[in-house]
């Protein structure tokens, strides 16, 4: 897919005193707050991330503590913030993984919804997509049918658009102000069903075989990421709903 891409970034991720006594995690988790939402510095939205922590050199070391981790016995400088909560910044090598769609750019995605005026679909899972019906081939006419209805070509009848179809689709405009919106077109050539392209388009039918080993292994990542994503927002919402809270009749009581 056009709009994914690797990047590499170094980084300087602070850590509380809390967290030192395992340093690698404490940097994951900051990363992972950051997954499925566009981030500006990065061009896109964050989708997975693998870090490596960067050796200070001891020319460097004034004014520097020296924190050890848990599951690496090799020492790791940071540099001490000033102030009451004594922050320490980490100087991080990431390999990022980031969703980055652009005007024209084709892409893939899942069918949720549609109707006469629109399709709706999802890309991997997360990014909602809106084609309108200005933007679909006029060679596609809607039928419609108690599942809902389906967009059938006019040329092949075998081509058809139904809840559920992955299509491709060409990229008309991004909303990153809504975690990456996309408007999509179905009128370039090479866009509608990806079952009936991967048949009757030897092009396609190439770009299918030789990006399936990619795709897999971004899969595989993403979900990864996603787990780890999930399970810190569950740390978080149970750490908020254990907080004591105080009543106001108490609260009026104690005055």
């Amino acid at each position: 897919m056009e709009a994914l891409r690797e990047a590499e970034a170094e980084l300087t991720v602070y850590v509380h005193p809390s967290n030192a006594a395992d340093v690698h995690r404490a940097v994951r988790r900051q990363l992972s707050a950051l997954l499925f939402s566009y981030e500006e510095r990065f061009d896109g939205v964050l989708l997975a991330h693998e870090t490596q922590l960067v050796e200070v050199e001891e020319r460097e070391v004034e004014d520097e503590t020296v924190v050890e981790g848990k599951k690496k016995t090799n020492i790791v400088k940071a540099k001490i913030l000033n102030g009451l909560v004594p922050y320490f910044g980490l100087r991080v090598h990431a390999n990022l993984l980031l969703f980055s769609p652009q005007p024209d750019m084709i892409l893939e995605g899942k069918v949720e919804m549609l109707g006469k005026e629109s399709i709706h679909a999802i890309v991997l899972g997360v990014f909602s997509v809106a084609i309108m019906s200005d933007d679909i081939h006029e060679k596609f006419k809607f039928k419609r049918r108690g599942d809902g209805g389906r967009f059938v070509s006019r040329s092949d009848r075998e081509h058809m658009i139904k809840k559920g179809t992955m299509i491709r689709f060409s990229v008309k405009s991004v909303d990153t102000e809504m975690n990456c919106h996309i408007t999509g077109s179905l009128i370039p050539p090479q866009t509608g069903s990806m079952r009936w392209l991967s048949a009757h388009d030897a092009e396609y039918a190439s770009q299918i075989n030789s990006g399936k080993r990619k795709s897999r292994d971004i899969s595989i990542k993403i979900e990864q990421n996603e787990q780890e994503h999930r399970i810190l927002q569950n740390e978080n919402s149970m750490v908020k709903s254990e907080r004591p809270h105080k009543s106001r009749k108490r609260s009026i009581e104690d005055r």
